[in-house]
């Protein structure tokens, strides 16, 4: 079972399309950050943002001038940031694609987590046999099956609770030229030392420990959120950790039935910590994010909005109608 930093990229690449979203690292990347940062403000209106002002963000956040920079470049070159110049201020925004992706994303997310739906009893298996020199569509192929949800119960062999949609078959299509076969049904247990449950292929100890730390960081703040006396770069500081921790449990936790689960699962519990946070700050954190990019135009941005947890599931971008629900895994 990958650990929230073994995850290699919270959106992955998309085959056919040049956009590179940033690889998941240890802590919070720069890039990550980024981001986030222009998602969680300017995801609806794709408003451009002077680059200086978005230096001057991330350094709240401990990112260092050159850091910073650097991160913006590489960004505007997987396709992720657009960038515009006027005079000697330069300026960048979310690109349509990534935007679109990122909307997508984010409604994956949220519908993930808050899913009521009953498991049919049915696992789906999928197995398959790459030639050794092909290591790399290996890597690939594992990354994109645990993003689709599913993990390794034998090497070779993934198992998922839920159906295997179109568009992950035709994601799995691109992804498998060596051989792959697809299968649904219930399991047949076995009396054998030696017999695996199917729940068995997650580390269900170390998620529900994962779920635990979620909650003993950002319980303590809740009653001071609540209060409103989290303002101004605290406030966006929190909004973007918050969202950079929680949105990898949809991963580690991909929806597994509540009937195989230890009693008082913790997903719901997070879920609701979750959201009381992220739209808590949501003010606050949208007047510190004017103010500072206020620093560095002539005037007021209108195109920074903060959006809430209940924006995001509605769809906060108009392309995320035309997005591929988080790279072929269905947000339902």
């Amino acid at each position: 079972m990958a650990s929230p930093f073994d995850i290699d990229e919270i959106y992955p690449d998309d085959g056919d399309h040049p956009l590179r979203l940033p690889r998941r690292q240890i802590g919070n990347s720069p890039q990550g950050v980024a981001v986030t940062l222009l998602a969680d403000y300017t995801l609806r209106t794709r408003a451009a943002l002077p680059s200086a002002a978005i230096v001057a963000l991330l350094a709240e956040t401990g990112v260092t001038t050159a850091g910073a920079r650097t991160a913006i470049s590489r960004l505007a070159r997987r396709g992720v940031l657009e960038g515009s110049r006027l005079g000697r201020r330069s300026s960048y925004r979310l690109s349509r694609a990534a935007a679109a992706n990122l909307s997508a994303g984010g409604n994956w997310i949220l519908v993930s987590t808050t899913s009521t739906a009953r498991w049919d009893g049915c696992w789906t298996v999928v197995a398959f046999s790459l030639p050794q020199d092909r290591s790399t569509q290996r890597r690939a192929l594992r990354a994109q099956l645990r993003w689709l949800g599913y993990a390794p119960l034998y090497d070779g062999l993934w198992i998922s609770p839920h159906e295997l949609t179109p568009p992950a078959r035709a994601q799995l299509d691109q992804l498998t030229l060596g051989a792959v076969t697809v299968f649904r049904g219930r399991q047949t247990p076995i009396d054998s030392t030696s017999h695996r449950a199917p729940i068995e292929a997650w580390d269900i100890e170390a998620i529900s420990r994962s779920y635990e730390a979620f909650l003993r960081r950002w319980t303590p703040l809740l009653p001071r959120v609540v209060s409103g006396h989290v303002d101004g770069a605290a406030a966006v500081r929190a909004r973007t950790e918050i969202m950079d921790t929680f949105r990898r449990f949809p991963v580690l936790d991909p929806q597994l039935p509540v009937e195989l689960l230890p009693e008082g699962w913790l997903r719901r519990p997070a879920r609701e910590l979750f959201e009381a946070v992220y739209d808590g700050l949501a003010a606050p954190a949208e007047r510190h994010v004017r103010a500072v990019v206020a620093r560095f135009t002539d005037g007021a941005e209108p195109g920074i909005q903060a959006h809430t947890t209940a924006e995001i599931i509605a769809g906060v971008s108009a392309d995320a109608s035309r997005a591929k629900p988080a790279e072929g895994r269905s947000a339902g």
